[in-house]
């Protein structure tokens, strides 16, 4: 299957980024070091290009109606400018994709779904609209760009109008923005640093990112890769689907339980209801070693006496804490901040903890 290019794939070449094949796209995994970019989000300000990203419009009548059905979240508390982190559950127990909704208007919303599965949900969320409501998939016309780190708000604020400072997580606004009209700026992201993810069309993809890239010199802006998106996302604890969540793992086991809203129907919400009511047998837990190594995922997960309890499912050097952290499923016994585990690198049983999300303090 031949790989999709984002629109910008060739200014990042320019820039001298390793490109690599990821969730079907020829992705930037770094331009530099990870370790550079890392700290570059961290203290300063970054802009990943996640054009890779999916996103659904849902509008008219019975819209809301069908994202209550499929997704965990209650999207009826959503209010024009707007998002709430949710999932689809599947009908077995386990999680099509983790996705955020936007509410743009009444009855007028966009999902973001992830780039591995932008098909799977579509027919997800097709095979659920039985009332006939407008499904627009828009992926392949939107280009989308994390700018985050502490120094975003004051990099960002000259090219647009919008109130950047006052915007609460998890709202957004629509207006214009380095010169560019309509453009979706969103208090999210993915990093645990703060910071603003900007939705383009991709005919206006290049004077975004150049303009952003411009405004953000003084404030030492950087483009980052997928490299340390990822060792970002979890020093934070945030799930990665494919890694620590997918199609077999229950919302409950995976710590989601606060985005999964039983005083409403949908799928799959009885048997869910019933597992939380007896209890999950395992659950995602996030680790630092105490000994010198580096967990990676699939590496098991075992106690004291040498036995199984477990499984990495994410794992990396930090670079902001110098010491291997991760995420994986144990059995509930195991599950408590403070216990001590073992991971099996090389047939090495490797001293660790599990700690309370996010696994970096502030």
């Amino acid at each position: 299957m031949e790989l999709k290019k984002i629109a910008l794939n060739d200014v990042h070449e320019a820039l001298g980024a390793k490109m690599v094949p990821f969730a079907g796209y020829n992705m930037p995994v770094r331009y530099s070091s990870d370790m550079d970019e890392h700290n570059a989000v961290r203290n300063a300000v970054g802009i990943f290009d996640v054009s890779h990203m999916g996103e659904f419009l849902v509008q008219g009548p019975g819209a809301l109606d069908l994202i209550q059905r499929i997704t965990s979240n209650d999207a009826s508390k959503l209010t024009p400018g707007k998002v709430q982190y949710s999932c689809f559950p599947n009908e077995q127990g386990g999680i099509v994709d983790d996705l955020l909704v936007y509410c743009m208007g009444e009855e007028d919303y966009m999902l973001v779904v992830n780039a591995s599965n932008i098909d799977k949900d579509w027919e997800w969320v097709s095979k659920y609209n039985t009332g006939g409501v407008k499904l627009t998939n828009i992926s392949d016309e939107m280009s989308l760009f994390a700018v985050q780190g502490p120094k975003t708000v004051d990099a960002l604020q000259p090219l647009t109008s919008l109130d950047l400072a006052n915007m609460v997580y998890y709202a957004f606004d629509k207006g214009e923005f380095a010169g560019v009209k309509d453009v979706i700026v969103s208090a999210t992201g993915y990093t645990g640093s703060g910071g603003f993810e900007i939705y383009v069309k991709n005919e206006d993809a290049k004077r975004v990112f150049d303009a952003i890239m411009e405004v953000g010199k003084e404030h030492g802006i950087k483009p980052i890769g997928l490299g340390a998106r990822d060792t970002l996302r979890l020093e934070m604890g945030f799930c990665l689907y494919g890694n620590d969540i997918n199609d077999t793992t229950s919302p409950l086991e995976a710590g989601l339980g606060w985005i999964t809203k039983f005083d409403k129907d949908f799928t799959n919400s009885e048997n869910l209801k019933a597992q939380k009511e007896a209890g999950v047998k395992r659950k995602l837990v996030g680790f630092e070693m105490l000994e010198k190594a580096i967990p990676r995922a699939h590496y098991e997960i075992v106690n004291e006496a040498g036995e199984q309890i477990g499984e990495v499912t994410s794992g990396t050097m930090s670079p902001s804490m110098g010491k291997g952290i991760g995420m994986g499923y144990v059995t509930t016994e195991y599950s408590k901040p403070g216990t001590e585990i073992f991971i099996r690198v090389r047939n090495k049983d490797m001293k660790g903890q599990i700690v309370k999300l996010p696994i970096l303090k502030k």
